[in-house]
């Protein structure tokens, strides 16, 4: 949904069913239901809030940001969902590191090195631990169908755009010292990839390397991890 401004006093609400919405409904059996919906700030800039103060910071995000129309693409709309969190003394939010990986970079190829395990951690800055209700159940991993594909797990969609999205559950066992949940996996290069797609998705200044993201985000947390995957032709 979005908001479409009018140059009036009234705001009316633009809603809009996603690509995969109109899929579902597409079907004419009855069984399409809205049961539940998410809010987001996508396109907020709060350090507006930090420059002029909470109150007047406020006003001006209120009269400022842009009004921005409904998506129908489903990997681009509300990227950064609003979280309802009943610990009143949080002073920081989880986020998502790569584990053992220094600069988000994973170097592959098609000839011996066509995987890699990654694992992806939930921790949280400071000495608090992730509350409870932020810790993470179920990771939602998205990559280009195209070019790699999650080793083992099914993808639970794959949208327009040849973005695959995935739905694994954390691993068993928390962090000792954050309290934060993990997420384990193997990203494979995908066999059906052939000279073809090199030639036409590669890098412009060089046609035997592909550059392509992962990214990772927490469903109870709503923090993300994006990390870069490189493709290269040879070994």
């Amino acid at each position: 949904m979005g908001f479409l401004d009018h140059s009036t006093n009234n705001i009316i609400l633009d809603a809009v069913l996603t690509d995969k919405g109109r899929q579902l409904l597409s079907r004419n059996d009855g069984s399409f239901q809205i049961v539940k919906y998410a809010l987001s700030d996508d396109e907020v800039d709060y350090t507006i809030v930090k420059k002029f103060g909470r109150t007047v910071g406020k006003e001006k995000i209120e009269k400022n940001t842009p009004i921005l129309e409904a998506l129908t693409t489903t990997n681009v709309a509300q990227k950064y969902r609003l979280r309802s969190i009943s610990v009143p003394n949080l002073t920081r939010l989880p986020s998502l590191t790569l584990d053992g990986v220094t600069s988000d970079t994973i170097t592959l190829n098609v000839v011996n090195t066509r995987s890699s395990s990654v694992t992806v951690k939930q921790s949280i800055g400071g000495d608090q631990l992730v509350p409870t209700e932020l810790v993470d159940q179920v990771f939602r991993v998205t990559m280009n169908n195209l070019f790699l594909q999650l080793s083992g797990v099914r993808p639970v969609t794959i949208d327009s755009e040849n973005i695959a999205t995935y739905l694994v559950t954390r691993g068993s066992s928390l962090d000792t010292v954050t309290g934060g949940a993990s997420f384990a996996g193997t990203v494979q290069v995908k066999s059906s990839l052939t000279t073809t797609m090199f030639n036409t998705y590669g890098v412009a200044s060089d046609k035997t390397l592909i550059r392509t993201y992962v990214t990772v985000t927490g469903q109870q947390s709503g923090a993300v991890k994006s990390f870069l995957i490189k493709i290269n032709k040879t070994s």
